[in-house]
């Protein structure tokens, strides 16, 4: 009885940590530099990394027509196992990028 109680607290814990992890990842927030841009995304310089940004839920299939190679941008959104999915873009003139 006492293996079976460790393993359901061993359980809880990991499905704990697991919840943790995809909250952290529901509300990230990355800035940098605009390094290549295509139809429904683009590739974001921070300081530490270098992420692919979806932008197909903000922009749609327009994002060259809204963001160019060497803007100065912060995305939030949710960071996926090989990209980022943005929420909202925000140029740094405070501008929202793709939104009236």
């Amino acid at each position: 009885m006492k293996l079976t109680f460790t393993g359901i607290v061993s359980l809880g814990l990991i499905f704990s940590s697991s919840l943790f992890v995809f909250a952290q990842n529901r509300n990230a927030s990355f800035s940098g530099t605009v390094e290549r841009v295509w139809e429904d995304g683009f590739q974001l310089k921070t300081d530490s990394r270098s992420l692919s940004v979806d932008s197909y839920s903000v922009c749609g299939d327009k994002t060259p027509q809204h963001i160019q190679v060497g803007d100065q941008v912060t995305v939030t959104g949710e960071l996926e196992i090989l990209e980022f999915d943005a929420f909202s873009i925000i140029k740094n003139n405070n501008t929202k990028v793709c939104q009236s």
